[in-house]
């Protein structure tokens, strides 16, 4: 099965972080797809997760199209805006409910009425907001900011993210009443390296695509070039490869990509000879060796991380705990390419106390 999913055409490439393509050919994909699609037929609540780049959002919308609803589909991303804005934003408001508020305006549930409504990053959520959609998900209707006057919904809800929602319960951030309502039916999104087999299908894909734009044609991967494709480790998933594949046809020379072409930033360990011959053998660093490796560092880097900041004690540093603080932060920010999504889920902190971070030391307006 070589089943494409794509954004509309009027979607095709606005600026953010999701995956834009999803092509089902290694096994493992078919039978997600196959999930998916008996789900689809149900009017069941769906949780959709997984890694940032996966393509969760695409897999919200071919539920929505498999499930034959009539109505819109809908995506609101949660963790896009402020706290107090967002309840207006789901619920809709009356004329005067808050200031400003010169007009009455229907939500996003009442704009999704007979279709689907996605919310992105769930596990961004306030907590009073939590409650609110519980109780909306329960009774089926909802109550307009500044109004008493419930009004009946018919809408298919999915909700996704990339956080760990029972950690999340855990520590008091997510509700488990609204997890178990939510998770009726779970699609755990595979992540593009445990897909292997979908990888150089997805490459040609954008191959094709940016081929197009780029006014080039007839452009191919080098032997090595599929090798290192499917030897890398994709922390960024199909985004990533979207990237990779994008600049590659940029800066390559003629029609075929090589190794030199790709811009890989994760893990892949090279032979000696690699660099030098495009048609040199390599292998992946992922191995129990360099794992046990890793293990064992963190607990060093936790000693020489103790002793640097003991050493700034010592020397007195001014205001000690916000330099390290904004060290972190600057560090990650810079890490992560600007990411706030990936930033956040590196810090192990929500996006929105991220977000007060950044504009705190300057990084956000």
């Amino acid at each position: 099965m070589n089943k494409l999913l794509t954004f509309p055409e009027q979607l095709a490439a606005p600026p953010s972080a999701r995956a834009k393509a999803m092509l089902f050919h290694d096994p493992r994909s078919t039978a997600l797809l196959k999930q998916v699609e008996r789900i689809a037929l149900s009017d069941a609540t769906v949780l959709v997760t997984g890694d940032t780049g996966t393509g969760k959002e695409l897999i919200a919308r071919h539920i929505h199209v498999q499930s034959g609803r009539t109505g819109p589909f809908i995506a609101v991303n949660c963790g896009a805006f402020c706290e107090t804005l967002v309840d207006a934003e789901l619920f809709g408001h009356e004329v005067g409910a808050f200031t400003g508020a010169t007009h009455a305006r229907s939500g996003w549930f009442e704009a999704a009425n007979g279709g689907t409504l996605f919310l992105d990053e769930i596990g961004e959520l306030p907590a009073s907001l939590q409650v609110k959609l519980l109780r909306v998900l329960q009774e089926r209707q909802v109550v307009r900011l500044g109004s008493r006057r419930p009004i009946p919904l018919d809408v298919r809800l999915v909700a996704a993210t990339n956080v760990d929602l029972q950690q999340a319960i855990f520590h008091n951030r997510f509700r488990a009443d609204l997890y178990y309502r939510l998770s009726v039916a779970t699609v755990n999104m595979l992540s593009l390296r445990a897909r292997s087999g979908d990888i150089l299908p997805l490459a040609r894909h954008f191959i094709e695509t940016y081929s197009t734009r780029l006014h080039l044609e007839g452009v191919t991967l080098s032997v090595v070039a599929q090798k290192m494709l499917e030897a890398y480790d994709w922390p960024g998933n199909i985004r990533e490869l979207e990237n990779v594949i994008h600049y590659a046809l940029i800066v390559c020379d003629g029609n075929v990509i090589i190794k030199d072409d790709l811009k890989l930033a994760g893990n892949m360990q090279r032979s000696p000879n690699f660099e030098s011959h495009d048609t040199a053998e390599f292998t992946p660093t992922s191995s129990p060796q360099r794992d046990q490796s890793i293990n064992g560092s963190a607990t060093q880097m936790q000693h020489r991380l103790e002793a640097l900041i003991a050493e700034c004690i010592q020397f007195a540093q001014p205001n000690l705990f916000e330099t390290v603080e904004k060290a972190v932060v600057h560090t990650a920010f810079a890490g992560c390419n600007q990411n706030q999504v990936q930033t956040a889920k590196v810090l192990g902190v929500t996006r929105n106390m991220l977000r007060t971070h950044l504009k705190r030391f300057g990084l956000i307006g």
